[in-house]
């Protein structure tokens, strides 16, 4: 495969998991699930990370982010006191997120190139590639959620992803950084309510089985009922980069990496979604 989606992958991103050697017991084994990922993800020889993160919200247009260094010092805004600030830098692409600006274009999308060199990141962005990738090895084009998008833009969006990387023959790695179910409780310990638990294994399952059509016609009842972070965008996201995917291979499957846990009432797992083998 010379060019396009080498896999879909979604990835929690809770302040908890994101100075390991402070995380709690309940998200060390998320974190040990991701660095398990990385591992695989990174024999596939990717050219490119493109991440889209439940944290860095936009209003209206899709600013991709396309500095050709991504450098800075990430705190979480709403948890200072779990990451206080943690350098970070990696490469960038710049000609990817240009021509993927063009594509959301072309497709009548709102968009934009963020390529201020003051942006910094969020720790929706930070905290999954600090453990995947953790020397940095990956150039990254980091992608938002747009309040004023709809699921099925977002959808749309994850495919152009993958179009672009066909066009530009990069093997693109595309990550949702966000919870599952989403509906936030103070302490730490909280699960999710049984309810929502299950929705979020029917999600895993789903995945896991690479049941594309399922997944693109349920998003909207699960991003509704399970209380999707950011209303399900990122996940929805996904979907679109593993559709795409699923047309060019014909098939996909997923497996999970670690468990499923719980952090302030949401659901968290790790999952990557690649082309099914072939026999």
């Amino acid at each position: 495969m010379n060019g396009g989606t080498i896999a879909s992958v979604v990835a929690p991103h809770t302040p908890r998991m994101g100075v390991e050697e402070k995380a709690p017991d309940f998200v060390r084994e998320l974190i040990q699930g991701q660095r398990r990922l990385g591992v695989e993800l990174r024999e596939l020889e990717p050219d490119l990370f493109v991440v889209q993160s439940a944290h860095w919200v936009c209003t209206f247009d899709w600013f991709v982010a396309g500095q050709e260094v991504h450098e800075g010092v990430c705190v979480a805004d709403e948890a200072p006191d779990l990451i206080p600030g943690t350098r970070y830098r990696r490469t960038g692409d710049p000609e990817f997120a240009k021509a993927l600006v063009a594509r959301l274009g072309a497709a009548e999308i709102p968009c934009g190139l963020n390529d201020s060199p003051h942006f910094q990141w969020d720790y929706g962005s930070l905290v999954p590639l600090q453990y995947m990738d953790p020397d940095a090895t990956v150039p990254v084009v980091l992608l938002p959620s747009v309040i004023c998008s709809d699921l099925e833009e977002n959808m749309k969006v994850g495919r152009l992803v993958a179009e672009t990387a066909v066009e530009l023959e990069r093997r693109v790695i595309f990550v949702s950084s966000c919870a599952l179910s989403h509906k936030l409780e103070r302490g730490p310990e909280l699960w999710p309510s049984e309810a929502m638990q299950r929705m979020d294994r029917r999600l895993l399952d789903l995945l896991c089985a690479g049941q594309v059509e399922e997944l693109i016609a349920w998003m909207p009842t699960f991003s509704r009922d399970a209380v999707a972070e950011m209303g399900g965008r990122t996940l929805c996201g996904m979907v679109g980069a593993m559709a795409a995917m699923a047309e060019e291979a014909g098939a996909v499957s997923g497996k999970q990496y670690g468990p499923y846990r719980q952090s302030s009432g949401t659901g968290n797992a790790t999952v990557c979604v690649t082309p099914a083998p072939t026999h």
